[in-house]
Protein backbone atom coordinates (compact mmCIF):
# COMPACT_ATOMS: atom_id res chain seq x y z
CA UNK A 1 0.00 0.00 0.00
CA UNK A 2 1.26 3.59 -1.11
CA UNK A 3 0.51 6.21 2.11
CA UNK A 4 0.55 9.94 1.33
CA UNK A 5 1.30 12.21 4.60
CA UNK A 6 0.45 15.91 3.83
CA UNK A 7 2.54 18.64 5.53
CA UNK A 8 0.71 22.21 6.43
CA UNK A 9 2.46 24.75 7.24
CA UNK A 10 2.58 24.01 11.27
CA UNK A 11 2.26 20.73 10.57
CA UNK A 12 4.93 19.07 13.70
CA UNK A 13 3.98 15.34 13.43
CA UNK A 14 4.21 14.57 9.53
CA UNK A 15 8.24 13.31 10.29
CA UNK A 16 6.45 10.99 13.38
CA UNK A 17 3.73 9.70 11.11
CA UNK A 18 6.82 9.55 8.48
CA UNK A 19 9.04 7.45 10.22
CA UNK A 20 6.37 4.98 11.77
CA UNK A 21 5.10 4.07 8.43
CA UNK A 22 8.57 3.62 6.27
CA UNK A 23 10.60 2.38 9.42
CA UNK A 24 8.54 0.67 11.85
CA UNK A 25 5.76 -0.46 9.33
CA UNK A 26 7.87 -1.12 6.17
CA UNK A 27 5.20 1.23 4.13
CA UNK A 28 6.20 3.18 0.49
CA UNK A 29 5.39 6.66 1.75
CA UNK A 30 4.72 9.55 -0.66
CA UNK A 31 5.22 13.04 0.93
CA UNK A 32 3.02 15.37 -0.22
CA UNK A 33 2.78 19.22 0.16
CA UNK A 34 -0.43 21.49 0.91
CA UNK A 35 0.10 23.27 -2.32
CA UNK A 36 0.29 20.04 -4.22
CA UNK A 37 -2.91 19.08 -6.47
CA UNK A 38 -1.82 16.06 -7.05
CA UNK A 39 -2.14 12.51 -4.84
CA UNK A 40 0.68 10.99 -6.57
CA UNK A 41 -0.94 7.63 -7.25
CA UNK A 42 -1.40 7.00 -3.06
CA UNK A 43 -3.89 4.55 -1.83
CA UNK A 44 -3.88 6.32 1.80
CA UNK A 45 -3.59 9.75 2.68
CA UNK A 46 -2.84 10.94 6.16
CA UNK A 47 -3.22 14.58 7.73
CA UNK A 48 -1.05 14.52 10.26
CA UNK A 49 -1.08 16.70 13.84
CA UNK A 50 0.22 19.78 14.65
CA UNK A 51 -1.17 23.53 14.25
CA UNK A 52 -1.69 23.93 10.52
CA UNK A 53 -1.87 27.66 9.65
CA UNK A 54 -1.60 28.93 13.56
CA UNK A 55 -4.86 27.37 14.55
CA UNK A 56 -6.33 31.02 13.63
CA UNK A 57 -10.11 30.90 13.33
CA UNK A 58 -10.91 27.15 14.24
CA UNK A 59 -8.38 24.61 14.12
CA UNK A 60 -8.37 23.14 10.71
CA UNK A 61 -10.78 25.96 9.28
CA UNK A 62 -8.04 27.66 7.07
CA UNK A 63 -6.14 23.89 5.92
CA UNK A 64 -9.39 22.59 4.91
CA UNK A 65 -8.80 25.38 1.31
CA UNK A 66 -5.00 24.47 0.84
CA UNK A 67 -5.07 22.80 -2.86
CA UNK A 68 -4.02 19.58 -1.79
CA UNK A 69 -7.37 19.42 0.40
CA UNK A 70 -9.33 19.62 -3.03
CA UNK A 71 -8.00 16.01 -4.11
CA UNK A 72 -8.28 14.85 -0.22
CA UNK A 73 -11.54 15.46 -0.50
CA UNK A 74 -12.24 13.98 -3.95
CA UNK A 75 -10.10 10.64 -2.59
CA UNK A 76 -12.16 10.33 0.33
CA UNK A 77 -15.75 10.79 -1.52
CA UNK A 78 -14.73 8.68 -4.16
CA UNK A 79 -14.16 5.59 -1.06
CA UNK A 80 -10.32 6.34 -1.05
CA UNK A 81 -8.63 5.60 2.73
CA UNK A 82 -7.92 8.76 4.41
CA UNK A 83 -6.92 9.49 8.40
CA UNK A 84 -6.18 12.60 10.34
CA UNK A 85 -4.92 12.72 13.73
CA UNK A 86 -5.19 15.13 16.06
CA UNK A 87 -5.02 18.66 14.22
CA UNK A 88 -5.91 16.47 11.17
CA UNK A 89 -9.22 15.04 12.37
CA UNK A 90 -10.24 18.70 13.28
CA UNK A 91 -9.38 19.02 9.71
CA UNK A 92 -11.74 16.66 8.84
CA UNK A 93 -14.22 18.22 10.76
CA UNK A 94 -13.80 20.94 8.98
CA UNK A 95 -14.17 19.62 5.61
CA UNK A 96 -17.09 17.31 4.57
CA UNK A 97 -15.54 14.03 5.04
CA UNK A 98 -16.51 13.69 8.66
CA UNK A 99 -19.16 14.51 11.13
CA UNK A 100 -19.29 16.48 14.18
CA UNK A 101 -16.63 19.28 15.37
CA UNK A 102 -13.64 19.60 17.97
CA UNK A 103 -13.92 22.17 20.25
CA UNK A 104 -11.84 23.57 23.06
CA UNK A 105 -11.05 21.31 26.00
CA UNK A 106 -13.11 21.68 28.70
CA UNK A 107 -10.62 22.58 30.79
CA UNK A 108 -10.13 25.60 28.51
CA UNK A 109 -6.11 24.15 28.79
CA UNK A 110 -3.88 21.97 27.00
CA UNK A 111 -3.45 18.61 27.43
CA UNK A 112 -0.16 16.49 27.05
CA UNK A 113 0.06 12.96 28.13
CA UNK A 114 -0.95 9.28 28.40
CA UNK A 115 -4.25 7.88 28.27
CA UNK A 116 -5.93 5.07 27.53
CA UNK A 117 -8.63 4.02 24.63
CA UNK A 118 -11.00 1.16 24.39
CA UNK A 119 -11.66 0.22 20.59
CA UNK A 120 -15.82 0.59 19.86
CA UNK A 121 -15.96 0.14 16.04
CA UNK A 122 -15.68 -3.77 15.07
CA UNK A 123 -16.59 -2.53 11.32
CA UNK A 124 -13.87 0.13 10.70
CA UNK A 125 -10.30 -1.32 9.82
CA UNK A 126 -8.86 0.90 12.21
CA UNK A 127 -10.25 -0.67 15.12
CA UNK A 128 -11.48 -4.27 13.92
CA UNK A 129 -8.16 -5.89 14.40
CA UNK A 130 -8.16 -4.93 18.17
CA UNK A 131 -9.26 -6.88 20.83
CA UNK A 132 -12.56 -6.47 22.11
CA UNK A 133 -12.59 -3.77 25.28
CA UNK A 134 -8.97 -4.28 26.17
CA UNK A 135 -7.59 -0.54 26.49
CA UNK A 136 -4.35 0.66 24.19
CA UNK A 137 -2.18 3.50 25.66
CA UNK A 138 -1.99 6.52 23.33
CA UNK A 139 -0.62 9.51 24.08
CA UNK A 140 -2.89 12.84 23.73
CA UNK A 141 -1.37 15.92 23.05
CA UNK A 142 -4.25 18.81 22.13
CA UNK A 143 -5.92 21.99 23.28
CA UNK A 144 -9.12 21.78 21.17
CA UNK A 145 -10.43 17.75 21.19
CA UNK A 146 -13.82 18.21 22.96
CA UNK A 147 -15.92 16.20 20.39
CA UNK A 148 -19.38 17.44 19.70
CA UNK A 149 -22.27 16.82 17.24
CA UNK A 150 -26.19 17.59 17.83
CA UNK A 151 -28.38 14.56 18.84
CA UNK A 152 -29.65 13.87 15.27
CA UNK A 153 -25.80 13.25 14.08
CA UNK A 154 -24.83 11.20 17.32
CA UNK A 155 -27.83 9.05 16.80
CA UNK A 156 -26.86 7.92 13.24
CA UNK A 157 -23.27 8.12 14.21
CA UNK A 158 -24.22 5.30 16.50
CA UNK A 159 -26.41 3.14 14.19
CA UNK A 160 -23.77 3.02 11.77
CA UNK A 161 -20.84 2.19 14.58
CA UNK A 162 -18.79 5.17 13.50
CA UNK A 163 -17.43 5.63 17.13
CA UNK A 164 -13.99 4.35 16.65
CA UNK A 165 -12.31 4.90 20.58
CA UNK A 166 -13.99 6.00 23.68
CA UNK A 167 -11.64 7.24 26.00
CA UNK A 168 -11.11 4.72 29.35
CA UNK A 169 -9.04 3.78 32.02
CA UNK A 170 -6.07 0.42 32.01
CA UNK A 171 -9.08 -1.73 32.40
CA UNK A 172 -11.22 -0.45 29.72
CA UNK A 173 -13.96 1.24 32.01
CA UNK A 174 -15.30 4.50 29.95
CA UNK A 175 -16.90 7.00 32.46
CA UNK A 176 -16.60 10.46 33.30
CA UNK A 177 -13.62 10.35 35.23
CA UNK A 178 -11.17 9.00 32.33
CA UNK A 179 -13.06 11.99 29.74
CA UNK A 180 -9.81 14.12 29.40
CA UNK A 181 -10.96 16.89 27.65
CA UNK A 182 -15.39 16.87 27.84
CA UNK A 183 -15.86 14.76 24.61
CA UNK A 184 -19.57 13.64 24.07
CA UNK A 185 -19.75 10.32 25.39
CA UNK A 186 -15.99 9.73 26.07
CA UNK A 187 -15.26 10.02 22.27
CA UNK A 188 -11.96 9.78 20.73
CA UNK A 189 -12.05 9.15 17.17
CA UNK A 190 -15.14 8.12 14.52
CA UNK A 191 -15.24 7.09 11.22
CA UNK A 192 -17.14 8.10 8.68
CA UNK A 193 -20.42 5.86 7.45
CA UNK A 194 -18.12 4.26 4.31
CA UNK A 195 -15.29 3.52 6.99
CA UNK A 196 -12.82 4.86 4.72
CA UNK A 197 -12.03 7.97 6.75
CA UNK A 198 -10.95 7.47 10.21
CA UNK A 199 -10.11 10.61 12.57
CA UNK A 200 -8.77 10.47 16.31
CA UNK A 201 -7.09 13.35 18.69
CA UNK A 202 -4.72 10.40 20.11
CA UNK A 203 -1.35 9.70 18.30
CA UNK A 204 -0.68 6.36 18.00
CA UNK A 205 2.76 7.27 15.70
CA UNK A 206 3.99 8.86 19.14
CA UNK A 207 3.40 5.21 20.37
CA UNK A 208 4.55 2.73 17.49
CA UNK A 209 8.13 2.07 18.51
CA UNK A 210 10.08 0.02 20.81
CA UNK A 211 12.66 2.86 21.60
CA UNK A 212 9.12 5.22 23.25
CA UNK A 213 8.77 2.10 25.53
CA UNK A 214 4.89 1.78 24.23
CA UNK A 215 4.11 -0.07 20.95
CA UNK A 216 0.41 0.09 21.48
CA UNK A 217 0.03 2.76 18.74
CA UNK A 218 1.59 -0.17 16.32
CA UNK A 219 -1.49 -2.42 16.43
CA UNK A 220 -4.00 0.34 14.69
CA UNK A 221 -1.93 0.62 11.90
CA UNK A 222 -1.17 -3.31 11.86
CA UNK A 223 -5.20 -3.66 12.01
CA UNK A 224 -5.42 -1.26 9.25
CA UNK A 225 -2.95 -3.09 6.95
CA UNK A 226 -4.56 -6.17 7.93
CA UNK A 227 -8.01 -5.20 7.33
CA UNK A 228 -7.90 -3.66 4.23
Amino acid sequence: MKFGVVTFPGSNCDQDMIYTLETSLGQQVERLWHKDTDLKGVDFVVLPGGFSYGDYLRSGAIAKYSPIMKEVIAHGQKGGYVMGICNGFQILCESPLLDGALLHNDTQKFICKNVFLRPKSRTAAISKGLEAGKAVKIPIAHGEGRFYAPEDMMKEIYQNDQVLFQYCDEEGNVNDRTNPNGSLDNIAGITNKGKNIFGMMPHPERAADANLGNTDGKLLFDSILNNI
